[in-house]
């Protein structure tokens, strides 16, 4: 008896849209990772790329619980001595909220190359409107 593995071809990958609005970051983002990654999926496999394509709408009217609003900051360094840039989560979410949703989506899949082709499965936008309509997105609703 052979160990069943889906082909290339068997992977119907579907396309899911989610209205961040209301939602809390790191619920919404766990919730997101688990279907790019594809463990909803029951052709799963740990070491093929079975998730499907989630586009994030709305993504400037997320919220975060508690201190975190006030006190999250996101660091980057430039490469050169002294580049240690830091930025508040306040601002951040006001000059860019697609890079907090994503951020938070992105560091809970695997940090390899397979974390990577699940990440570029995920498209967020900040408002309501995204260029997906053609692949024909169903709406999802994420458990509040």
């Amino acid at each position: 008896m052979s160990t069943y593995f889906p082909g290339q071809g068997e992977l119907a990958r579907k396309w899911y849209v989610v209205d961040a609005d209301g939602q809390t970051l790191g619920r919404l983002a766990a919730r997101v990772a688990r279907i790019l990654s594809g463990k909803n999926n029951p052709k799963y496999t740990p070491f093929l790329d079975t998730g499907d394509h989630v586009v994030i709408i709305n993504a400037a009217k997320i919220h975060v619980t508690g201190m975190k609003a006030e006190k999250k900051i996101y660091h980057r360094v430039t490469g050169y001595p002294g580049g240690l840039r830091s930025e508040e989560f306040r601002k951040r979410l006001a000059r860019k909220p697609e890079s907090v949703v994503e951020a938070a989506i992105i560091g809970m899949l695997p940090h390899t190359k397979l974390g990577r082709a699940m990440a570029s499965k995920l498209k967020v936008y900040r408002d309501d409107k995204h260029p997906h309509q053609a692949q024909k997105p169903e709406a999802l609703e994420l458990k509040a």
